[in-house]
């Protein structure tokens, strides 16, 4: 018959070996996060390339392991750099796929090639270079950056310059204005708030393209707009529009906002990104005209 004592260490190796297994177990399937510094670079290896359509493309970048989160919040972006010809490139992007994704993250890109806009004979220089990347090509990238982060149920968190405190905001409804490429950072959020079943915050999007073949996440966006219909209106317009189209044709504008957005209040803030032509001829002269305060408008 076993004494106390060595009942005592016996349970008592029992609970070390249970706490040490448990600990052990956990530290196997932990995230972990890439980004901790936005002043340091890593380099990420191209793993895969999707052609979406003939000049958009869908890069995936993996980390340095399958328990890897990227570590950029809905709202940042990071930098891409790399080395082209004789000069240094640097780019922002912000990622599309969720940063609960691990071991990869993904970027939709549209590639600008030569010759393609007569203003820009030069075509992008970091979109080439991406498609120029083989599978297994490294590159460069930093972050996260950005002045603001969607943090959950309508809460904002927002800077005023890079370096200073976060505020936090709360918003029932989130107006959204993006062009072409523009639509990534709104992506996220959109996805964040429709991922979270206790998240009731309200979600309208205009988008504007040139043409229907620009609409970058089209798929996803309509597969949003079906699913998620009460809580995310989208609304498209373009500056070409085939016969039949049934949104909006040209350039965003006044009545499109009254007509797409939500109302002004304190309830709603408008969030924007796109060329920054489009920012400061259409959205904000028609935002000013419509009401809505300059303290509740974002520009990403």
């Amino acid at each position: 018959m076993l004494d106390q004592s060595t009942i005592v260490c016996t349970l008592s190796t029992l609970v070390v070996g249970v706490v040490l297994f448990m600990w052990f177990k956990k530290s196997k399937t932990a995230k972990q996060v890439l980004l901790k510094d936005p002043e340091i670079k890593y380099k990420v290896p191209l793993i895969a390339k999707e052609n979406i359509n003939w000049n958009t493309r869908r890069f995936r970048f993996g980390l340095p392991t399958e328990r890897h989160v990227l570590g950029v919040n809905p709202g940042q972006h990071i930098y891409l750099s790399a080395q082209g010809n004789n000069e240094l490139i640097i780019r922002p992007y912000s990622p599309v796929s969720s940063d609960e994704t691990l071991g990869y993250f993904d970027l939709v890109i549209k590639v600008y090639f030569k010759n393609d806009h007569p203003n820009y004979p030069d075509g992008g220089k970091m979109s080439q270079y991406l498609e120029s990347m083989a599978i297994g090509d490294k590159i460069d990238i930093r972050g996260p950056e950005g002045k603001l982060i969607y943090a959950s149920k309508g809460d904002f968190l927002i800077k005023k310059t890079r370096k200073s405190a976060a505020e936090k905001f709360n918003y029932k409804n989130v107006g959204m204005i993006a062009g072409g490429t523009g639509i990534a950072p709104l992506f996220r959020i959109i996805n964040e708030i429709i991922d979270n079943p206790e998240d009731n915050t309200k979600v309208w999007l205009i988008f504007a393209n040139n043409n229907p073949d620009d609409i970058l996440l089209k798929e996803e966006l309509e597969e949003i707009s079906q699913k998620h219909g009460d809580q995310v209106k989208i609304w498209y317009t373009l500056v070409k529009a085939d016969e039949g189209w049934k949104y909006s044709v040209g350039f965003v504008d006044e009545n499109m906002i009254k007509e797409h957005m939500p109302p002004p209040s304190d309830d709603s803030i408008i969030l924007m990104c796109g060329p920054p032509p489009m920012i400061k001829f259409a959205c904000t002269p028609n935002l000013d005209k419509l009401g809505y305060s300059e303290s509740k408008r974002f520009v990403l």
